[in-house]
This record gives structure tokens, sequence and C-alpha cells, in this order.
């Protein structure tokens, strides 16, 4: 999967000039935590993220007033909070390199480019969406998880063992084992009982680490 198949279209920007009370109204209406902020040719020149826009508000315990606090938040503007070396992605990006820079750089969330320009964005909140998908969160069913030995054709044995049952798996996802040796996989199947799932992780000479039903 690629960036440009997960990406929010038409992200919410802001001009430089514009004031933190109109950043933090913005982000308020549209609910969202950063925006790209782009100069009047449409190039982007930097990202502002909620926090920044917190920090930089006045205390709830000023002794100022009202009209005093919406004047002063009116004369700092989003060109002194931004960040001017903003980390982007290309829409034709692998989604996991998309998330190893996040987790990298440890950011929620980055523009999307295409020629120079802004075409998207991407964030944390997509890449939760894709992770539902993969381990089939929303779907009922035998949420299982072994250790196998690492090797050539153990992912085809372990699906060829659930066919063999007469059973779908609705998702299959590996991950690093307890030791450079061993890999630990999580599936959910439909169509089988604890019983069968124990006799079919016997038969593959694995170790059976979770197994639980889902609705």
């Amino acid at each position: 999967m690629l960036v440009k198949e997960l990406m929010s279209l038409d992200p919410i920007v802001i001009a430089p000039d514009a004031s933190l009370h109109d950043a933090l109204q913005l982000m308020r209406e549209h609910q969202v935590r950063r925006l790209p902020v782009l100069s009047r040719d449409g190039k982007l020149v930097g990202i502002v993220l909620e926090k920044d826009l917190l920090y930089a508000s006045p205390s709830p315990a000023t002794s100022l007033s009202v009209y005093e606090l919406n004047y002063l938040m009116s004369k700092i503007t989003i060109e002194s909070l931004m960040s001017r070396d903003v980390i982007t992605v290309t829409e034709d990006c692998p989604l996991e390199e998309a998330a190893r820079i996040m987790a990298d750089n440890q950011i929620g969330g980055l523009p999307v480019m295409r020629e120079g320009r802004l075409v998207g964005m991407i964030t944390e909140s997509d890449l939760f969406k894709v992770f539902l998908d993969l381990l089939g969160a929303r779907d009922p069913g035998l949420r299982v998880t072994i250790l196998v030995e690492e090797g050539r054709g153990v992912l085809a044995r372990v699906t060829q063992a659930i066919s063999n049952h007469d059973a779908d798996i609705v998702s299959l996802s590996t991950f690093e084992g307890d030791s450079p040796s061993r890999r630990e996989l999580t599936f959910k199947v439909q169509g089988l009982h604890r019983e069968q799932i124990a006799a079919i992780v016997e038969e593959l000479d694995a170790e059976l680490v979770d197994l639980r039903e889902t609705s």
C-alpha cells in the first residue's frame, strides 16, 4: 500500500501571516492537530502543531482582560511559531516507509508532496486504521498467536494446515519472535474450534502463545 491510497486529500492549510487565534480556530473547526503553512504562491514553507500554539498562548492565570488577550493573540503570527524544516513524503512512498519516518522522527503526521506541491497529509491516525485492518480487529473469529521456527515455507505450511480444515483466514501478520531464530505469527480464522486450532499448532510443531475468541 502506498501513501496516496490512504492520505487525506486537500488538507487544511494556513498562511504564514495568519494569527495564532486563526490557527486555533481552524484546528478546532476541522479537528486537526497540525497545519501545513503555505506561502502565497502555494509553496510549503512550514508546519505548525497544536502544541506550538498552546505553548505560545497566554496562561489562563493571566491578569489580562479578554480584549487584551485577543489583541495579543492577533499579533502572534504563524510565521513566528511554525517549524521550517518540514519532513515530507511523496504520494508514491510505501506506507511502511512513511510509518518508519514518523517513528524515527517522533512526529505524528507528514505532508504529502507531488512535484513540489502539497497534495495531502498522512497521519498516525491513518496508520492506526491500517493496523486494525491488518489484524482483522473488526472481524469475528479466533485470534491465534504462535511462535514458529524461522525458515522457508513456514507461512505456506501454516496456511495449508488451516486450509485443510476448510477454514477461512481473515488476517495474518508476522512479527519478530523471542529470538532471531523464531517468528511470531498472529492470525484470525473463521470456521474452526479451539480444539482444532490446538491440533493444528501441534501438527506444525509450533508454540501456542495466545488463543481467544473475538466478536
